[in-house]
Parts: C-alpha cells; structure tokens; sequence
C-alpha cells in the first residue's frame, strides 16, 4: 500500500501546486527554506535526503524564478546559502496554508489515537528501513 499512498500524496501536492509555477521538487526546496530561513545546498540535500548535484539544479530552478537568492558564506567559498525572497515566502506561505487546510479536513473522522498510532508506524518503518540500508 506504500506505493498508492505515495502516487496519492505526490498527485495531492501536484494538484496544490496548479497555477503557482511550482514543481513538487521546487516546493520542497521552499518549505525547507521557509523552515530554515537560509541554508546551504548541502544542508539541503541532508535534509531532503538526496544527491546535492540533483539538489543545485532544483535550486538552480528556484533562484532563475526568483524565488530564492544566494548569499555568500562566510563560513564556505564555494557553499553559498540560499535564502527566500520576499515572493519565494510568500508563495511558500501560500501553499503550505492551503495544504495544512487540506490535511485538517482529511482527518475529519481521525480520531488522535489512530493518528498517534499511524505515525508512529510510518517512524519504525522509516527508521528500520535506513538501518537495513546503513547495515549493508
């Protein structure tokens, strides 16, 4: 049922994402800047859990939109940080307020304990997972 329950969720955020010119990659680039106020495209990568090549050419597409700037890094020449721009915020706002809409009316009918219970699922699961793949 993982693989449903993915193709659902990625079609859900795809169809949030109508009419505001953002793919569902550039999203996440914006909702860990929005979490973060600024971080670096290996941070990002870390975060996302994926290749930090892959991460520069979804940033790549979020600063050509200006929707992020790159700020030099004092701290490394060759990692600059990525931060919002007052459109990238707003957008991202945007979308995250009418997904968290959307939640709060899926889980009409949930009550807390069954959420509690899926979700602490859906951690062990995650956490085994990585360890199997860390173990070999």
């Amino acid at each position: 049922m993982s693989r449903p329950l993915m193709q659902a969720a990625e079609n859900a955020v795809e169809l949030g994402l109508d009419g505001t010119g953002l793919t569902v990659r550039t999203r996440a680039v914006l909702e860990i800047l929005y979490a973060e106020d600024e971080a670096t495209v290996p941070a990002i990568a870390q975060k996302l859990e994926i290749n930090r090549q892959y991460v520069q050419l979804m940033v790549n597409e979020t600063l050509a939109d200006n929707l992020t700037v790159r700020c030099e890094n004092p701290r490394h020449k060759k990692s600059a940080i990525i931060t919002l721009t007052d459109q990238g915020r707003a957008l991202i706002k945007d979308v995250i307020g009418r997904e968290m809409s959307l939640v709060r009316s899926m889980s009409a009918g949930l009550n807390t304990s069954e959420v509690e219970t899926a979700l602490k699922v859906v951690t062990a699961l995650i956490e085994k997972l990585k360890s199997n793949i860390e173990s070999d």
